[in-house]
């Protein structure tokens, strides 16, 4: 089997409902990719390493006991540091809120959790995800995989989420849209690196 990093989700779901691949496996290949290419691309603002180590754990005891709870169950996912966690850092892309803890989670994440899905980290956005280059000045700028060679601005209020999916650091990311910050980014599909 090629690297679970490298196929699409669905995918994925087949290979861990099968019992091929377990969402421990899953979480580590992604988690060596971070570690080896998010120095360069910086798509994350923060990395959720321990706690998506544990949530991978439970799944796959959870799936191996018939306890799957739905066909996400096991995947990680990215989120943009638009969408509050509640007890953590959410800064919108703004160094004025580089200390701000939510006081809610938002209930996209809670929705995602509750099917199972595992929170690798928080994707870098542009200041309160107003703007479509995808360039953030004070908290830093993803840069687009396809060229490691030249800084290209991957695009859009979403970039961190675009580049994390485009580099497979995440099998899946969530954007948020209000002027194309997530039709904006589409930095490919597949994998330059």
């Amino acid at each position: 089997m090629t690297s679970p990093a490298f196929l699409p989700v669905h995918a994925q779901v087949a290979e861990i409902a099968a019992g091929r691949l377990s969402p421990v496996d899953l979480v580590e290949e992604y988690l060596a990719r971070i570690e080896r290419w998010e120095p360069a691309l910086h798509a994350f603002v923060s990395v959720n390493a321990a706690n998506a180590r544990l949530a991978a754990e439970a799944a796959d005891k959870a799936i191996r006991s018939g306890h799957r709870v739905g066909p996400l169950h096991g995947i990680p996912v990215a989120i943009k540091d638009l969408v509050e966690i509640e007890g953590e850092v959410a800064t919108g892309g703004s160094a004025a809120w580089r200390d701000r803890i939510a006081p809610r989670t938002a209930t996209l994440h809670r929705k995602m959790m509750a099917a199972g899905m595992i929170n690798l980290g928080k994707t870098h956005t542009v200041e309160f995800a107003y703007g479509g280059w995808g360039t953030n000045q004070h908290l830093g700028t993803p840069r687009n995989p396809w060229d490691p060679a030249v800084h290209r601005a991957p695009g859009g209020s979403s970039s961190g989420s675009g580049v994390a999916v485009a580099a497979r650091l995440a099998p899946w990311a969530i954007g948020t849209d209000t002027g194309g910050s997530v039709r904006i980014p589409g930095p490919g599909t597949g994998s330059p690196v």
